[in-house]
């Protein structure tokens, strides 16, 4: 298993809260865990039950980060049958979605109409990864087959926090419209009441934060290195993923905002991306950064609400861009860093960390004013004047010989704890994202129900956790720029 997704330890940035329910797949199969002992919650009041007999959505097996050894010339085309795996989830998604006055009649209907079709459409895509591997001089995982059979998630439910146990329906009910708003959200598959937590409600320095530069050690690098690329005042958006989908439209089915690089698409080769435009004030700068957008689900809708992304993958409602960009270059607490190299991508966060588990998550959610407040697994609901805060740090020590793994995350690691890189990897600069939303108004719980919510753009089946989140980098900062931040952050100083 890769380095990042072995457990051995979280990252620092998700050792303390974990408040929503989360899934795991372990050596048994699926394991249900409620992850409900975080610092900022008492006496266990968001507690929630399951019932089996209702389903909220699909957990099947991440292929792609199970794959560690796919021979170069062979990974586009695995890119494209991993991004054919992830379509069918959607479309049983859709399914489950679609036909609960079915499964309400049938206790074997998830099973025998969405599931099992799905099983045998996996199988014979992973039988074409396994051919793709094998023609290109590699070996293929024994028996990839067994990553082919998926499970249905059973609806969380409120317990009311009377003690009671008792069971409430939350909408789960086929209204009167016939659509099922049992997962939630503008467009029935989330978020919840429960994905929120008012920031005051968090205690403050209760979650460690990620590998900073408090308390270095000796030999220590302590500069840092800002990057000003904009806020995509341009709008550049899309649902692709260059990164993990390389090749393949709409292979996020999540639109992302771009700052920096303006030439990002699946189809761009790292020639279009060092050759394209660049919103960074420093034009040695062409790097590309990207994440999730967030979306007021306030009843309206935006321009992609009928589009592959948008609305037809289960994103609705109105896009809005951070009111502020903060990307800083920071360094180890232990040694010197290396440049570095040209082309290098690096994926933080896990867009499928609801079904996944958290072993990759990544993710730091805050309010302006409140920053020494932060949460892993709730959207803030932030008090007048404060604005939404996301905060991502990546991993920074690299494996000194490639730019990319095949499953995205084996060439890079986090730090240790005491800060030093393992196994023979080096620090690099470490990139630090600050977003901030000035622009969001805060949601209202009413009744268990959440008014005028506001979420990350995901998966379709993964419900628009905040758990979610993540943010991709490629590195095209020029030479002799790259040279510039080293020696800055090496040398002990603040320069942008």
């Amino acid at each position: 298993m890769g380095r990042n997704t072995r457990k051995r330890r979280m990252p620092l940035a998700t050792k303390v809260t974990a408040g929503a329910a989360a899934l795991a797949l372990g050596g048994g199969g699926l394991v249900w865990a409620n992850f409900y002992a975080s610092a900022h919650e008492d006496g266990g009041h968001h507690r929630t039950k399951s019932r089996g007999a209702q389903v909220a959505t699909i957990n099947c097996p991440d292929v792609g980060q199970k794959l560690t050894k796919v021979p170069r010339q062979a990974r586009r085309g695995v890119a494209k049958e991993l991004a054919l795996l992830d379509r069918q989830i959607t479309d049983a998604y859709t399914r489950l979605a679609e036909t609960r006055q079915a499964q309400a009649g049938d206790a074997g209907y998830v099973d025998n109409a969405i599931l099992g079709p799905l099983k045998s459409k996996r199988t014979a895509t992973l039988d074409r990864i396994g051919i793709n591997i094998n023609r290109a001089g590699g070996t293929a995982p024994r028996d990839l087959g067994r990553f082919a059979r998926c499970q249905g998630v059973p609806v969380e439910q409120p317990d009311g926090g009377d003690g009671d146990g008792q069971d409430q329906d939350n909408g789960q009910d086929q209204g009167d419209g016939g659509q099922d708003q049992g997962n939630g959200g503008q467009a029935g598959n989330g978020p919840v009441a429960d994905d929120f937590i008012d920031i005051e409600d968090v205690q403050p320095n209760s979650r460690n934060l990620p590998n900073g530069l408090a308390a270095n050690g000796d030999g220590g690098s302590t500069g840092s290195f800002t990057t000003e690329c904009g806020t995509n005042e341009n709008a550049l958006r899309n649902s692709d993923n260059v990164i993990a989908a390389p090749g393949v439209s709409n292979g996020a089915q999540h639109q992302h905002d771009y700052v920096g690089n303006q030439a990002n698409n699946a189809f761009a080769s790292d020639e279009d991306l060092a050759n394209g435009e660049t919103t960074c004030q420093n034009q040695g700068d062409r790097s590309t950064y990207f994440w999730p957008v967030l979306r007021i689900q306030d009843g309206t809708q935006d321009i992609d609400q009928d589009q592959p992304g948008g609305g037809q993958d289960g994103n609705v409602g109105k896009i809005v861009a951070p009111t502020e960009v903060d990307l800083k270059f920071v360094g180890n607490r232990t040694s010197d860093v290396v440049a570095m190299p040209r082309a290098l991508r690096i994926i933080t966060g896990d867009a499928k960390s609801f079904t996944n588990g958290l072993n990759n998550a990544n993710t730091a959610w805050s309010c302006t004013g409140f920053e020494d407040r932060q949460v892993t697994d709730k959207y803030p609901i932030c008090p007048e004047g404060s604005g939404v805060v996301r905060t991502t740090n990546f991993q920074s020590c690299w494996d000194g010989q490639n730019t990319d793994s095949a499953n995205h995350r084996t060439h890079m690691d986090f730090v240790e704890a005491d800060g030093t890189c393992s196994n023979g990897f080096q620090a690099v600069p470490q990139l630090q994202v600050r977003l901030v939303y000035d622009n969001i108004p805060a949601p209202r719980i009413e009744n268990g129900q959440v008014v005028n919510p506001f979420a990350l753009d995901s998966f379709p089946e993964q419900l628009h956790k905040p758990i979610t989140d993540h943010n991709d980098f490629i590195n095209f900062f020029d030479e002799d720029l790259m040279n510039e931040m080293v020696d800055c952050i090496n040398s002990g100083q603040d320069c942008q």
